[in-house]
């Protein structure tokens, strides 16, 4: 009788055991992953906690939220103490965390907080290209240093590798600082979804990553005089 009391105990912890295993092991895959988003009814937006149906200034649809399953989430900004910037994932991801890592590397060290991504819709001017952020589309750089309507903010070396980083970006991200109010914090994707061109040059900056002695941090010399026409003609098409 007893040893069938103890084979009784031993075989409901074994199962217990494996049992806490198995959800652990869940628990670790669902980490790792972004959770899984309900599928609602196209234009459903009042259900959908993350769709506005709402485009930003430029095009892309503003969210409620990020990291709750829609298209922006909180990635990384590597070799920069950032804890990480919300914004639009694939391409929108990678060319803006390029032009935040060339700014840290060349332009002023950045800190923990320096770098404002997506911001509720709420919260941002709809007419003005602030909205971009509210689309996952936009960064702003040290806004409290270059507050919104004000220009004149950056030195003018400084200046010069900002021009050279739209350079990089071949027409698919704007400065703010040439909008009519400026706002020199702002950078943000001027193209619609769907732009080849963003995605091209999305894919130039991927194979820069995986390249050693290219790409953010190892950028050739924004000095160079080739190099400075060619910030200098983008310049002029975008002012």
């Amino acid at each position: 009788m007893s040893a069938d009391i103890s084979r009784r105990i031993l075989l409901t912890r074994a199962t217990a055991v494996a049992g806490g295993t198995a959800l652990a092991s869940l628990a670790g895959n669902t980490l790792l992953a972004p959770p899984a988003r309900a599928a609602t009814a196209p234009g459903d937006s009042d259900q959908d906690p993350v769709s506005t149906g709402r485009p930003s200034l430029n095009g892309w649809e503003m969210e409620k939220a990020a990291d709750e399953g829609g298209a922006i989430w909180t990635r990384p900004v590597l070799g920069t103490p950032l804890d990480g910037v919300q914004i639009r994932m694939s391409d929108v991801e990678t060319v803006l965390v390029h032009v935040v890592q060339r700014f840290h590397y060349e332009v002023d060290e950045l800190r923990r907080g320096d770098v404002i991504g997506w911001r509720h819709p709420g919260s941002v001017r709809k007419g003005l290209a602030e909205s971009n952020l509210a689309s996952g589309t936009a960064v702003q750089i040290r806004p409290g240093f270059y507050p919104s309507g004000q220009k004149g903010g950056y030195f003018p070396n400084q200046l010069v590798i900002v021009r050279d980083i739209l350079a990089d970006c071949e027409g698919v991200v704007r400065w703010g600082g040439d909008d009519t109010k400026p706002d020199e914090a702002l950078f943000y994707i001027d193209v619609k979804p769907g732009n080849a061109q963003l995605t091209q040059v999305a894919n130039k900056f991927r194979v820069w990553v995986a390249t050693p002695g290219v790409g953010a941090g190892a950028s050739a010399d924004p000095f160079q005089p080739k190099r400075r026409q060619a910030a200098e003609q983008l310049a002029r098409q975008q002012s």
